[in-house]
């Protein structure tokens, strides 16, 4: 296989685990229709009993897309040849009679019809989908395609868990911030107090683009610049959708030596004499900028138009922007921000708490998690600092730092038809510590009932068309998109129900 090409890695029919390419053969004789459920199984993130449902349509056009180019556009016989040359690569020291006879009439079927023969039923995104829901059913719409729905499954979940689970952690994110700006100042700035500073430790460059969509639903700052490009083409996104500002980073502030003054002020009276822009400033000595650099440039910050921000790198984030007891350093005691508002000012505000001039700020976008975030804000409230004079960079220490299993994310069949004869499927394992691996059984409708979201199974085709009000609603068949959700109306419909939660975890 050394003529493998570009085109043979980026092919989305070899986009699958290796086990998918028998399960084809597997199913009983006569196997016509295959329906599965996606639906997060449990939580294991404290305080969250619920998902948002995000992604989808995104997923939908890459998938289309990628499918046209490199499956459908291309020749079947070099995309036949490769497959089964793989196949007997993958299998043959485990099973030579299966590699050598392995049948690609399957994919020659699929390539002569020239779309993906299934249809996607889902929940409205932007739902905030509790635990045990399911969030979108897939099933074969013809029915020599059975096999993909499951033949897709690996394909799906690695596109699709990741925005879903970074779009909940931003919720989560964005009501704790709200809960101590309530309390200490305005909490219209909450918006951009958390900046998605993920892509670096994802694991590619697509799935950063994914997670900060997620982030972007609750706030408004990413680092991922092609994250904008994304959401304007799949969610028409406007275009003001990422925000930044100009930053450094350490090989900068390393190149002018350890004269961190000439830095600064080349940076804020030179290159950038008016405007914000974030200045990362622990490459040597933080204390001593704080001390000394930045008191030295007073007149200079205080003079531009635009923000300074400070940008500490390492160390402890809950110590350094809220002070360390046991320091022997009076700075390293107080913490940065309420040395930079004992040097450079600011104003009490209306609920009694300190905010620091408009001049000067702080971020801090290093091993930032929920945790350290809720510590952050209780020592800067305790200490009468406003908790939204710090930014925050969220990234992959939060983002990457999950799982599928994060939410249990599963896509299982549930229904099946074989011989014409329609029977309900379930995967319920006795050895399941907690049960929360156990299916849904036969078709799914989702229904409001009460305010809640709530899953009713073990329907057949007939039943489930007599469902009222089912939530699950055709998106995809056959190829076609159904459904177009703008960005601006998700992140609408998210402050909105978020909302909801803020006020009642507030009771």
């Amino acid at each position: 296989m050394k003529d493998i090409t570009l085109e043979d890695i980026l092919n989305p029919i070899f986009w699958t685990d290796g086990y998918k390419m028998c399960h084809k053969d597997q199913y009983p004789v006569g196997m016509e229709w295959i329906y599965e459920t996606w639906t997060p199984r449990q939580s294991r993130v404290d305080g969250i009993d619920h998902v948002i449902f995000y992604g989808l349509q995104g997923v939908l056009h890459e998938l289309n897309q990628s499918f046209k180019e490199h499956f459908f556009n291309q020749p079947i016989g070099a995309i036949e040849k490769k497959y089964k040359e793989l196949v007997y690569e993958v299998f043959k020291s485990s099973n030579m009679e299966f590699a050598q006879n392995y049948d690609t009439t399957h994919l020659r079927e699929l390539h002569e019809l020239g779309y993906l023969p299934l249809k996607i039923k889902a929940l409205p995104e932007g739902t905030f989908t509790p635990i045990g829901v399911p969030m979108f059913t897939i099933e074969n719409t013809r029915p020599e395609f059975f096999w993909l729905p499951g033949y897709l499954e690996s394909q799906l979940s690695s596109y699709i868990w990741s925005a879903m689970t970074s779009a909940t952690m931003a919720d989560k994110y964005k009501r704790m911030l709200l809960k101590y700006a309530k309390i200490t100042d305005d909490e219209d700035k909450v918006f951009v107090q958390a900046g998605d500073f993920s892509m670096r430790g994802m694991s590619s460059p697509e799935s950063s683009i994914r997670t900060a969509g997620g982030h972007l639903l609750s706030f408004g700052v990413s680092s991922s610049v092609n994250a904008r490009s994304y959401l304007m083409k799949y969610y028409e996104a406007d275009t003001d959708v990422v925000m930044y500002a100009p930053s450094t980073e350490h090989s900068v502030m390393c190149s002018y030596g350890e004269d961190e003054y000439n830095a600064y002020k080349q940076l804020i009276t030179k290159i950038y004499p008016s405007g914000n822009v974030s200045i990362v400033s622990d490459t040597y000595d933080l204390w001593n900028v704080v001390d000394e650099v930045l008191p030295r440039l007073k007149k200079e910050i205080n003079d531009r138009n635009g923000k300074i921000i400070i940008r500490p790198d390492s160390g402890d984030p809950v110590k350094i922007l809220c002070g360390d007891k046991e320091a022997a350093n009076e700075t390293v005691r107080k913490g940065i921000v309420e040395r930079l508002y004992e040097e450079f000012g600011g104003r009490v505000n209306e609920k009694g708490f300190k905010v620091l001039n408009p001049k000067i700020g702080v971020i801090y976008g290093d091993s930032i998690t929920p945790e350290r975030t809720l510590d952050i804000c209780e020592k800067l409230m305790n200490k009468g600092l406003a908790t939204t004079n710090v930014n925050l960079g969220i990234g992959s220490y939060t983002y990457q730092y999950r799982t599928r299993d994060t939410f249990g994310f599963a896509l299982k069949g549930t229904a099946e038809i074989q011989n014409g004869q329609f029977k309900m499927i379930q995967k319920r394992p006795a050895t399941d510590s907690g049960n929360f691996k156990k299916s849904n059984r036969g078709m799914v409708a989702v229904v409001k009932e009460d305010g809640q979201l709530k899953c009713i199974d073990g329907l057949s085709p007939d039943t489930e068309k007599e469902v009222k009000n089912n939530l699950l609603k055709d998106v995809y068949v056959d190829g076609k998109i159904l459904t177009r959700y703008k960005f601006g109306e998700l992140r609408a419909k998210i402050k909105e129900e978020s909302q909801k939660i803020y006020e009642h975890d507030r009771k």
